[in-house]
């Protein structure tokens, strides 16, 4: 009998064990429970390394939750991290670090902003803390057959917020083309957290000229802040610029809607 690995990871101890015990009651599953996100990238770690990677996440949906609505900085958690990780930023960095392993979101109310996030993220399914073990196990095997699970009373809803992400991807990627490629390269710098000097330094520019192309992204971009231009830039697609010799990974603080350094 092939057997399920499945990880619950909830910061609810109580729950994540009870529920981790009771599917490790049916023959065909191997459960463990993390209390954390890093726990859980531990975990996945751990397992990989021995040959036995899981084959399912069950995630909080209000694991380390973000309170802006927006998707996460870093779309991929390091193992190594101990801060918090939110639940839907841990779906989105499993997702690209081991596409193999489904995610499943047990939430506690329906929502279908964050279940359309989680959808987005990569999740596989969307599950009621409250549902049955019988229903939290077909949904378990069914995300492995390569389906997508959602409770019908979401799924207008969910539809609608994945319309309006389109449109709003649409009307950024519209913007974004609106720049020149210069323009473009400095965008993607700001995406990779260079500062305005930085910048200069990897595309050999002036100071002043940088400040001039950030403040023409800025306007074209209909933003005030530089924070703001990132958001939008990934909502368009836009990714950071490559690493290459470039002076990357200096730490960009922004004031007054101005980068410092």
């Amino acid at each position: 009998m092939a057997r399920i690995r499945v990880l619950v990871v909830d910061d609810h101890r109580i729950f994540a064990e009870s529920l981790a015990a009771a599917l490790a009651a049916e023959p065909d599953v191997d459960v463990s429970a993390a209390g954390s996100g890093p726990a859980a990238l531990r975990a996945l770690e751990r397992a990989a390394a021995e040959g036995r990677g899981y084959d399912v996440l069950l995630v909080d949906a209000e694991l380390g939750a973000q309170t802006n609505g927006e998707p996460p900085a870093v779309p991929v958690p390091r193992p190594e991290e101990t801060a918090a990780v939110d639940g839907i930023a841990l779906v989105a960095g499993v997702r690209a670090a081991r596409p193999a392993v489904r995610s499943v979101v047990l939430a506690e109310k329906d929502d279908p902003r964050t279940a359309a996030r989680a959808l987005q993220a990569g999740a596989s399914g969307w599950v009621a803390k409250d549902c049955s073990l019988q229903r939290l196990l077909s949904v378990i095997r069914g995300v492995l057959r390569d389906e997508t699970h959602l409770p019908p009373a979401l799924l207008t809803g969910v539809l609608r917020e994945l319309t309006a992400a389109r449109k709003h991807r649409t009307d950024s990627e519209r913007l974004v083309e609106s720049l020149t490629p210069r323009e473009r390269e400095v965008l993607r710098c700001m995406v990779a957290g260079l500062g305005r000097k930085a910048v200069a330094e990897r595309l050999f520019l002036s100071p002043h000229t940088v400040r001039t192309h950030m403040q023409n992204v800025l306007g074209k971009l209909g933003v005030h802040s530089t924070l703001a231009a990132v958001a939008l830039a990934r909502r368009a697609g836009v990714g950071p610029a490559d690493p290459g010799t470039g002076p990357l990974g200096r730490d960009v603080v922004e004031r007054g809607g101005q980068l410092a350094q």
